[in-house]
């Protein structure tokens, strides 16, 4: 245990990542934010360096020595998708030396931890990717490899767009029926036609980083009543109803009130006709669930996790911790 009584709070998401320093009476003594964790793309030792500096920054923000020692760490990492990754990871903080006693997250924990009042529940974080998790007091956790099509998965605003894209190729080809996908994706980017926007994204006039970009637009098309742009929003609601109904299965609280915590940029969106129809499908396959739109920064999460595994403040702790965050 470190003689400082201190915990130490990460959440490293692919765009940001957010650090506290927390005393165990849930007081949030220092914090820092830097930049995106992604060891598939710089490697792992590369990615901790960086989070190393931010830890750095939030403890030099407390006043603490910097060599001081947390009596844990609770570190929720974007890309910690398998149980070897999280091992893989662990072992990379534990080497830092900032705690004996560290747990890696998947970062979809973190949000499932920050809506909830105690770790009871499940989590379906769908944002550029999707994923979902559950957790019990006991210890018990539902969770799904999220590594792309190659596990199963389908969703998210990457996989949104490219659906809209091939769906509005088609229908401006032949191949395909009608839609207003065709004219309002070129017309996002100031063009004509899809074949205009196909070359654009093809030749790299348009970068592929801004497909994300037309993941609103297939929304607001839905919005409108276009069948094959609703037909997509339909099926991102079946698929995180089937993510919520299947970890509520694994951890035997089908029968029980359960909270089902939404988050992540497509739903932060609060699209009606996604939310509506994943209400009514929730009310089928999990009629106990209790649908949450998770508000507060997933460091909180993090953090409660933290005061978890130390056993420490009880719902005092956690209460100060939530009025930082406003969770």
């Amino acid at each position: 245990m470190g003689v400082n009584g201190l915990l130490l709070a990460i959440d490293a998401g692919n765009s940001k990542t957010d650090v506290a320093v927390l005393d165990r009476g849930g007081a949030v003594l220092g914090a820092a934010r830097g930049g995106g964790f992604q060891p598939p793309v710089v490697g792992v030792a590369a990615a901790v360096d960086g989070l190393a500096a931010t830890v750095g920054r939030a403890v030099a923000d407390a006043g603490v020595p910097a060599a001081a020692s947390f009596d844990h760490v609770a570190a929720c990492l974007a890309n910690a998708d398998l149980p070897v990754e999280e091992a893989a990871l662990e072992e990379a903080l534990r080497a830092r030396g900032w705690s004996r006693s560290v747990r890696v997250h998947n970062d979809t924990f973190a949000v499932l931890r920050a809506a909830v009042d105690e770790p009871r529940g499940v989590a379906v974080v769908c944002g550029a990717g999707i994923n979902c998790v559950g957790m019990t007091p006991d210890g018990r956790t539902a969770r799904f490899p999220a590594v792309g099509r190659i596990s199963g998965d389908w969703g998210g605003g990457g996989a949104l767009a490219e659906e809209a894209l091939w769906w509005a190729a088609r229908a401006e080809d032949g191949r395909g029926g009608p839609t207003e996908l065709a004219r309002a994706l070129p017309a996002h980017f100031g063009l004509d036609t899809m074949y205009a926007l196909i070359e654009a994204l093809h030749l790299g006039r348009i970068p592929q980083t801004r497909r994300h970009e037309l993941t609103p637009v297939l929304f607001r098309v839905a919005a409108g009543g276009d069948p094959v742009a609703l037909s997509l929003v339909h099926r991102q609601a079946e698929e995180i109803v089937a993510l919520s109904a299947v970890a509520l299965g694994r951890l035997g609280l089908l029968a029980e009130e359960t909270p089902v915590v939404l988050g992540g940029g497509v739903l932060a969106a609060r699209h009606p006709r996604l939310e509506a129809r994943i209400v009514d499908l929730l009310a089928e396959r999990a009629p106990k669930a209790v649908v949450r739109f998770v508000t507060a920064p997933p460091v909180l999460g993090a953090g409660l996790l933290a005061l978890d595994a130390a056993g420490a403040g009880g719902p005092e702790a956690a209460g100060r911790l939530r009025a930082r965050y406003g969770g």
